[in-house]
């Protein structure tokens, strides 16, 4: 029977002194220098160094011209009114500026955000600010970690400059720009935006925190969902993507921001409540909902979607909206272009009714989604370019009520890709491969890859990234050869470019292993899977989860060779490290559960493999859902334990629902489809 293996998916001036002393005044004057001493300065010696003086600007020319293009690049993709990178204190409208959600306005007017209710954890922020480093502040959406990060900023941090890219292409400007300056503030509002692929790194974390003579600080915020996805990497093509992402996690001093307000916290905004009504309106409900979060009218706009689906008021709307959210689930990550939104929105209204609900026109649909209500929030918040961002009260909304399994329609990803840049299809690609949906996973990836290389070049890290992700695919699509061909080519460019001990590497020699493995290749999968093994154990340390994996892959490769004691030490031993380190439910840890099931059952030790089994799939349906390859490979196991146990008909029950999805799902002729189908022949021919 088959088991589940863990796959590595892959988952970016100062000019010479001497130049200022041989340059001409006209060739200073024309780089924009005014100061009369330099140019005064610069005559004196041209007749010095005249004979050097065709070399000397064409350098210094090429640096201006590096440092204008390095300024482009800065303006384009960071915050910079007026031209230049503002101070801390010279923000004065955080909504605006910082990504603050506002309030509604008092009926006298007045600000759009309301005093400053003082946290649990302010003394704790404002402590790690006052030295260099990087603060991250988690929780839910509207659960005022903005708005605390900004306060404390601007309390501890007045006089800092304030670099705020805008997007994740923005990031390497930014930080290019952050280290030339002593005091700064690196300010990444929602961090999931900035992290991936050509956002930040671990390197640029760690260089731009590096050193002495310096105050710069990452400060960060992160929706909680956000950050478990991240965090836990829920499928192979998300492990190996939020690797990177972990690592830049890592570094930060984390702070959990709770959605509701403890007592403390609720006697000072009383304390606040009689200067401002819409502080005593929220109080009355802080038992149920976040005091932010009821400022920013997160759940009001919620109702008010709800009720736009009501025939003859809002319906159109609704389905924009309903769009939107499902493009945010599905890995659109940028924002989202009006044409797409118009061009899906259609789906979800057919889907609740279509003309019987009367919908309105498109004109007065977009009029409504984007109005701004009394809070000063809408659904669908149009930018300058043409795109909308959705409120994120309501994606965090929909996510968390979402069942497992609940995904976008396979037409809503396909419109998405059409609209989708590089990042975007990528990302796309990783949500789709942990949903099991392999064969639009591909199409994503192979949309990724064109792109990339057409900008960057065949070898650019990102490239050899999508390549490595898409062998996966194709491995677990069952096309074995292709997979083998697309990653040692991927493998031999991944080892030049970046060594032979990179983690990129390291995950592309894995996902060879596994592959070898799947050919029955099985003595060079040993062969190799130690010496990956022992690569990681040096770089990484015992306990990383991509050491963890290469045990898991190990002990698949012993118990295949027949030396199952040694499998059954090497499972037991990953599935307990993974169970304290990542937790009983992180996809890592039933995998490794699954195997070691599998290893009993080698074993003969029926009993213990059924029970360990059970327990996989009520962990792994409640977190994947029961139509998840992964959990289709642990049922089938199963059904073959049941069978050997003397319950043929739960194992013949088993396997005929493990077939039917698996036709649904993986297609009639996936080789897991087809093993399984000619199982249950087998089981149902012995009956």
């Amino acid at each position: 029977m088959g088991a589940v293996t863990r796959r590595v998916i892959g988952v970016g001036f100062l000019a010479g002194a001497a130049a200022l002393l041989v340059a001409t005044p006209g060739v200073l004057a024309a780089a924009g220098i005014k100061d009369w001493r330099l140019l005064t300065g610069a005559a004196l010696v041209v007749p010095v160094a005249a004979l050097l003086a065709g070399v000397w600007r064409t350098r210094f020319e090429n640096a201006v011209q590096s440092r204008e293009a390095h300024a482009r690049e800065l303006a384009k993709g960071t915050f910079a009114p007026a031209g230049k990178l503002p101070r801390v204190r010279e923000i004065t409208d955080p909504v605006r500026a910082v990504g603050v959600h506002p309030a509604r306005r008092r009926d006298s007017g007045g600000d759009r955000v309301p005093a400053y209710v003082p946290r649990d954890f302010d003394g704790r922020l404002r402590a790690a600010l006052a030295a260099p480093g990087f603060v991250l502040l988690v929780g839910d959406s509207t659960a005022g970690k903005t708005r605390a990060a900004f306060e404390a900023m601007r309390a501890v941090l007045p006089d800092h400059r304030l670099v705020m890219p805008v997007r994740r292409d923005g990031v390497a400007a930014a930080v290019a720009e952050a280290m030339t300056l002593r005091h700064c503030v690196l300010w990444l509002d929602d961090l999931e935006g900035f992290l991936g692929p050509g956002g930040l790194t671990r390197k640029e974390v760690a260089e731009l925190l590096e050193g002495p003579g310096h105050h710069r600080i990452v400060l960060a915020t992160l929706r909680a969902a956000e950050e478990d996805r991240l965090v836990s990497g829920d499928d192979d093509e998300g492990r190996r993507l939020s690797r990177e992402s972990r690592a830049v996690l890592e570094q930060a001093d984390r702070i959990l921001v709770e959605r509701l307000f403890s007592a403390p916290e609720k006697e000072r905004a009383a304390g606040l409540a009689d200067d401002d009504s819409r502080i005593a309106d929220a109080l009355s409900s802080a038992d149920v909902l976040g005091v932010p979060e009821y400022l920013a009218a997160g759940p009001q706009l919620k109702e008010e979607w709800e009720r736009a689906w009501a025939r003859g008021t809002h319906p159109r709307a609704a389905a924009l909206i309903a769009a939107a959210v499902d493009l945010r689930c599905a890995g659109f990550a940028a924002p989202l272009p009006r044409a797409l939104l118009d061009e899906t929105h259609g789906l979800y209204l057919e889907k609740r009714g279509g003309s019987r609900l009367s919908p309105e026109s498109e004109e007065k649909a977009w009029e409504w989604a984007t109005r701004l209500r009394d809070s000063g929030n809408a659904p669908l918040h149009a930018a300058d370019d043409g795109t909308y961002e959705l409120f994120d009260y309501l994606l965090d909304d929909v996510q968390r009520a979402a069942a497992p399994g609940t995904h976008a329609p396979e037409e809503t990803i396909t419109a998405a890709l059409r609209h989708a840049r590089a990042d975007d299809a990528h990302e796309i690609a990783a949500t789709a491969y942990g949903q099991g949906r392999y064969r639009l996973s591909e199409t994503a990836l192979l949309q990724a890859i064109e792109a990339r290389t057409n900008e960057h070049g065949p070898e650019h890290p990102t490239v050899l990234a999508a390549r490595t992700n898409l062998a996966i695919v194709l491995r677990d699509m069952g096309r074995l050869e292709e997979a083998h061909a697309e990653q040692r080519a991927g493998l031999e460019i991944t080892a030049r470019v970046l060594g032979p001990d990179h983690p990129d590497t390291l995950d592309a020699r894995g996902n060879l292993v596994n592959l070898l493995y799947l050919q029955g290749r099985l003595d060079e999968a040993e062969t190799e899977q130690r010496a990956v093994l022992t690569a990681l154990e040096r770089t990484l340390g015992p306990d990383h989860p991509s050491t963890l994996i290469a045990r898991n892959s190990l002990g698949l490769v012993l118990t295949d060779l027949g030396r199952l004691d040694e499998a059954e030490i090497e499972h037991r031993a990953e599935f307990e490290a993974s169970a304290r380190l990542l937790g009983t439910e992180h996809p890592e840890t039933l995998a490794s559960r699954n195997n070691l099931a599998r290893v009993l059952h080698e074993l003969g030790r029926l009993e213990e493999s059924e029970a360990e089994y059970r327990a996989l799939l009520e962990a792994g349906e409640r977190v994947l859902g029961r139509e998840h390859p992964h959990m289709l490979i642990a049922r089938n196991n199963r059904a073959a334990v049941l069978a050997e146990a003397g319950r043929p008909d739960e194992a013949t029950s088993e396997l005929r629902a493990v077939v039917e999805i698996s036709e649904r799902v993986l297609g009639p002729d996936h080789p897991d489809t087809v093993d399984r189908r000619q199982g249950l022949a087998r089981m149902e021919g012995r009956g």
